[in-house]
Order: structure tokens, then C-alpha cells, then sequence
């Protein structure tokens, strides 16, 4: 077993629910029963990162919903967009298609690509669905509370009309992760085969008045 292997698998265990490494093949590790959020940490290029900072700029409330394929992904979105985002986006968007529907042996994607100003989802909650690729490519990324740290008797109505951070939903600010732009992160749902009540908690991260975030989703079709 190689160092990078080693520290994988260590990462699982301390963990419990999430699976995290620099490589994109973790993703495989949301097929484990006990896994239900897998995370490729990665860096964005500088060329994307200032061409995604210009493009946000010039287009402060882009908002796009679409179904792919991975063959045409990149010419559709392309299009779709009337050629409004950069290169480097849609070749970077293209290769996750590619690979979400590799991983998941599937011909299409429902894809939604938003500039967010404001919290779209502000509060804590579980999603209905078997598993959502998620990835900030500007701004303030998603945050969510490992199994261990959540009570999900408080979801929803369970929280009796109070906030999440008084409703004993979680003990302490500490215990909410989070991940960071640029990182690609699979969110296994209620949806997935043996995963009821089981879905990651999760929510939009609080960012400033001021701040503008560009947040890809991948859904199935």
C-alpha cells in the first residue's frame, strides 16, 4: 500500500461518513454503505479562476438549467449559453459530466450552472434524491454536518420554529464542515438504495452582501 492509499483510508475511518482525497477516483467511495458525501479536493487553475471572476462581472445573475450528454457536452452547453463562458468553464464543466456519468453508468445529466448573490439554500436539510454532484467554482463553497455531529430529529419541522444553530440541531459551530471552491463534492441523498435517513445535511454557506458565487450541480436525469 503506497503513502497517498494509506492516507486515503485513514481519512475514511477518522471521518465516518465522508471520503476525501486530492484524486478524483475517491469518487468511487460513495458506493460504501457508510459513506455518504465523497469529496476531490482540487485547485483551480489561475487562467479558470480570473476567467470565471470576469465572466461573474459581466454576467451577475447568469442562471442555467440543462439535460447533457458527455459526448456533446462542451458544443451544448457551448451553445446553449450563446457562447457566453469561457473556455476553460466548459472544458472543466465537460470532463465532470464525463465523469458523473461514468461513475454512474448513465447517458445524461441534468445540469444547473447559477451565479448566486444570496443563500440559495440557507438552512440545513437532506435532499430527496440518490446523489448530487456539487462544485463552487467562485465564491464561498457548501457547508454540511458529518453523521456524527447531527441530530435529525431537528430537521425540518423538528426544529420548532427555531434557527439550526439553536435548535440543537448540532452542538457547536466546530462541528459544521465545509468545503472549498474549487473542490467537486458527490452528496449521496435519502434517495440512494439503503441510505434512508441517511443523507447529508447540508446547506448554502453564509457569504457577504457583497459576494457572488458560481455553483454547479449535477443531478440524474
Amino acid at each position: 500500500m503506497n503513502q497517498a492509499t494509506a492516507h486515503h483510508l485513514t481519512t475514511i475511518e477518522n471521518t465516518n461518513c465522508s471520503s476525501m482525497a486530492t484524486q478524483p477516483t475517491v469518487f468511487t467511495d460513495i458506493y460504501q454503505d457508510h459513506i455518504n458525501i465523497a469529496v476531490w479536493q482540487r485547485n483551480l487553475t489561475l487562467e479558470l479562476t480570473q476567467e470565471v471572476a470576469l465572466f461573474l462581472e459581466q454576467n451577475p445573475t447568469f442562471r442555467k438549467a440543462i439535460s447533457l450528454s458527455p459526448e456533446t457536452a462542451l458544443a451544448e452547453l457551448d451553445l446553449a449559453t450563446q457562447r457566453k463562458l469561457p473556455k476553460p468553464l466548459l472544458e472543466n464543466i465537460a470532463q465532470l459530466v464525463d465523469m458523473f456519468c461514468c461513475l454512474f453508468d448513465i447517458n445524461e445529466v441534468g445540469l444547473r450552472l447559477t451565479a448566486l448573490n444570496s443563500a440559495m439554500c440557507p438552512r440545513f436539510h437532506v435532499d430527496h434524491i440518490p446523489c448530487r454532484l456539487v462544485t463552487t467554482f467562485h465564491g464561498t463553497a457548501s457547508q454540511w454536518l458529518p453523521n456524527d455531529k447531527v441530530d435529525r430529529t431537528k430537521l425540518g419541522h423538528g426544529n420548532n420554529g427555531l434557527p439550526d444553530d439553536a435548535s440543537g440541531l448540532y452542538q457547536q459551530e466546530s462541528d459544521i464542515a465545509q468545503l472549498s471552491c474549487g473542490d467537486v463534492a458527490l452528496f449521496k441523498g435519502e434517495a440512494w438504495a439503503g441510505n434512508e435517513n441517511l443523507g447529508i445535511v447540508h446547506r448554502s454557506p453564509v457569504t457577504s452582501p457583497t459576494e457572488t458565487r458560481l455553483l454547479m450541480t449535477l443531478d440524474f436525469c
